[in-house]
């Protein structure tokens, strides 16, 4: 019986331990970060093409997307907390537009850091890798990369790094109120365990609230 009892208490404290904690493993963010669809949970991955950590968090990512609950909804959204990475975020925004997203946003992670064939600070670079891997007429794919539409993303993309307090990238955003990341969680795959976490935290605060 005692044996029993210890297996117990050593079972629950386990799992106490194995919670993430605010200010360790994931942070509420500096502001809230409005969030497009109040009805669903937003997860918003703040990402730079440049980025090695954000290319080798792709295949984990993709997979952990696909088994979402339907009261989630995932975006991408640009990291952009300095000048230089502002070719990769409009390069993002490119691709949306022309409806080439699902075609060529993995190709350019790989034409980064695979083929080495892109400096993700060369625009005039990656609108010529835009144009070849699309077969899009060039001045297109040119008057959409430098317009005002894309800029205005840019800078909305460039406020949502700065009000979230994130610190680098690949970040996860929860529903605009905490985030997460592999420096704070130990790791990407345990990033993605601390958002699923803070997934069921924000659906019992918005239950909680009805």
């Amino acid at each position: 019986m005692m044996k029993t009892i210890l297996a117990a208490l050593l079972l629950v404290s386990a799992s106490a331990m194995a919670e993430p904690q605010s200010g360790v493993e994931y942070n509420p963010t500096q502001q809230l970060v409005p969030t497009e669809n109040p009805a669903k949970i937003e997860v918003i991955e703040l990402f730079w093409y440049g980025c090695p950590h954000c290319y080798v968090m792709e295949t984990p990512m993709n997979a952990w997307v696909k088994k979402l609950p339907k009261d989630v909804e995932f975006h991408r959204v640009p990291g952009v907390p300095r000048p230089d990475w502002v070719p990769m975020a409009k390069a993002f925004y490119t691709l949306e537009t022309l409806g080439l997203s699902e075609k060529l946003h993995s190709q350019l992670f790989e034409a980064i850091h695979k083929q080495r064939a892109l400096r993700p600070d060369d625009e005039a670079g990656t609108v010529a890798w835009i144009t070849a891997q699309s077969g899009l007429d060039r001045k297109k794919v040119e008057e959409t990369f430098y317009s005002f539409s894309i800029n205005t993303k840019v800078t909305r993309a460039m406020q949502v790094f700065r009000t979230s307090g994130a610190t680098g990238v690949p970040t996860l955003i929860i529903d605009g109120k905490y985030l997460t990341s592999g420096t704070l969680a130990g790791g990407n795959e345990e990033s993605l365990k601390v958002a699923d976490y803070l997934i069921a935290k924000v659906r019992q605060e918005k239950a909680t609230k009805r």
